[in-house]
């Protein structure tokens, strides 16, 4: 086997631990004890020949995202081209945030198979697989990427007296004193940042919609003071343009040591208005929705903003964190707890990547997993209709602790998102069991939702537990087998959705998982997501199933502007 060395950013990687494999003390007690700087430089081997497990750099379906832009004018076509170029700054970024020099881990990879497998997962670790790396020597990927030192403890940064110490947009550095220090993303990132910001600025001139223009100039300020409410803010009142773009610092799910520091992505999107037209009615629903939750009044008492609106899109290219392991189908934004009460949330469903899906992985996993009578309800509809709400059900519950220990992301800190993700996956199924009481949802019927939420689970659990998504439906998975909500035949391997089950394991993991979030007890939810949140063999045993009949675990993108046309 050949040999090539991976330099100064695999060495920091080789001293960390996964966070997701160790308690959060033993994680930390490794990353102590071993300094970066102390490590002599590793050999390291290419990874296994494809002989060994061509499955696994398999796992992917390729999609080519040739949106129609024929709608567009001309100065349109411009800004879009604009948009993507910023996207491209953005994935630089990010690559930065996670690994590091992106060109010094690829050119040490012969093999092109494995090297095509680290770009799309930003490093030499399968994020699919639970963060496992794929190139011998790479060690454990760091729990907490380049956002912390390699030497920092946990305990080391709870002690550290310093005001903003969990913000969203700093890294934490080693001062030449030994101490902590805080460096801005604005500092930190300053060459890229300010070329994305005129980028912007570019872009504003050429946006027909006065609206999203203002947007784009308040973005690109947001980026150079790294201050983003007003351009939250902002965004929330986008009601007509026809393009749009998502960009900056936004999800945490790559801070696996605490959850705190945002990571840097873009969606570049063009509106489907007639789709659109068809979701606008069901933000009206929020308030009521958020009183009808089974909790107590004090688990619900905060009002969901009622400027929240629901749109489909077509992605046009996407970068950086959205663009790494798993692919995202639906935006819920702005995280900024602030706004959500302000003005709510908004919710994009990109329908594209959302048929892809459907198409290239639910269906075939609904053929090998789920019961055959059941199978007439597996339904594209009922697919969207369960992602859409789960995006709707994001802006509700409860932001801020009701005993005092923060906003919820503060108080459960690494275990935030992967209880929020398992919040919004079930009550976007109680909101359309609500929906479809009133007759506002009349396509098909709920056993559509149910057996197509059941095949989701399966699709979703296969990203692994370094995903938020895979691991809140691990948590799924195990609380509704535990409450016989389905069942599963051993002679023929399906499983099948048992009705009446079924919607009460919905009503009590609602209520268990919104007390968690509300009480905002860390160590509760710790043990909870310890105990519910592991794959069982049997469940294991149909995954592997699952791969063995070459379906894949998600997709990416061929795209830009050779794609577009532009």
């Amino acid at each position: 086997m050949k040999k090539t060395t991976i330099a100064s950013a695999l060495l920091l990687a080789a001293s960390l631990a996964a966070c997701e494999q160790q308690t959060a003390t033993t994680a930390a007690e490794e990353q102590a004890a071993t300094p970066a700087a102390e490590v002599a430089t590793p050999v390291v081997t290419e990874s296994a020949p494809e002989a060994e497990k061509p499955s696994r750099f398999d796992i992917y379906a390729e999609v080519e995202l040739d949106v129609d832009l024929s709608s567009l004018s001309e100065q349109q076509k411009q800004m879009v081209s604009l948009l993507i170029d910023a996207a491209k700054i953005t994935d630089e970024i990010f690559w930065l945030q996670v690994w590091g020099d992106k060109n010094e881990l690829l050119s040490g990879i012969e093999d092109p198979k494995a090297r095509q497998f680290a770009v799309y997962n930003y490093g030499p670790w399968d994020r699919l697989d639970a963060d496992k790396p794929f190139i011998d020597g790479a060690g454990p990927r760091p729990a907490g990427a380049r956002y912390y030192p390699a030497d920092m403890s946990k305990e080391e940064f709870e002690a550290w007296e310093q005001e903003g110490k969990d913000g969203l947009y700093s890294i934490v550095k080693r001062a030449e004193d030994g101490s902590l220090s805080l460096v801005s993303y604005t500092e930190a990132y300053v060459d890229q940042i300010t070329q994305v910001a005129d980028l912007l600025q570019q872009a504003s001139e050429l946006a027909e919609d006065e609206g999203f223009a203002n947007y784009l100039k308040l973005r690109a300020q947001a980026l150079r003071t790294n201050d983003y409410q007003a351009s939250d803010m902002a965004w929330m009142d986008n009601k007509t343009n026809q393009v749009e773009v998502v960009i900056g610092p936004i999800e945490t799910y790559q801070d696996a040591l605490f959850g705190y520091r945002a990571a840097f992505e873009t969606f570049v999107l063009v509106k489907d208005m007639a789709w659109s037209e068809r979701l606008a009615r069901f933000a009206k629903y929020m308030p009521e929705l958020q009183q009808g939750l089974p909790v107590p009044d004090q688990y619900k008492a905060e009002v969901p903003g009622s400027d929240a609106d629901l749109n489909a899109y077509d992605m046009a290219y996407c970068a950086g964190d959205c663009n790494s392991g798993a692919k995202t189908i639906a935006i819920n934004l702005p995280n900024d707890e602030q706004v959500q009460l302000e003005k709510g949330t908004r919710r994009l469903q990109l329908k594209n990547a959302m048929r892809a899906k459907f198409d290239k992985i639910l269906l075939p996993i609904s053929e090998q997993l789920i019961a055959e009578d059941q199978r007439k309800h597996i339904t594209f509809d009922a697919f969207f209709a369960n992602t859409m709400f789960h995006e709707v059900a994001h802006g509700l519950g409860i932001k801020n602790t009701i005993t005092g220990n923060g906003t919820v992301r503060q108080a459960l800190k690494e275990h935030a998102s992967a209880l929020e993700e398992g919040k919004a996956d079930i009550l976007g199924v109680y909101m359309i069991q609500a929906l479809r009481e009133k007759n506002e949802i009349s396509e098909g019927e709920l056993m559509d939702n149910y057996v197509t939420f059941l095949a989701g689970i399966f699709r979703s659990v296969r990203f692994g537990a370094s995903s938020a998504h895979g691991r809140a439906n691990m948590i799924r998975f195990n609380y509704f087998s535990d409450a016989g909500a389905f069942t599963r035949d051993e002679a023929t391997g399906t499983y099948r959705v048992n009705r009446d089950a079924f919607e009460a394991a919905i009503k009590s993991l609602s209520e268990h998982l919104l007390i968690l979030q509300g009480d905002g007890d860390y160590n509760k939810v710790a043990e909870f997501v310890e105990a519910k949140g592991s794959v069982s063999p049997q469940l294991q045993a149909d995954l592997d199933h699952l791969a063995a009949a070459s379906i894949p675990v998600d997709i990416v993108y061929k795209q830009g502007k050779d794609v577009l046309g532009l």
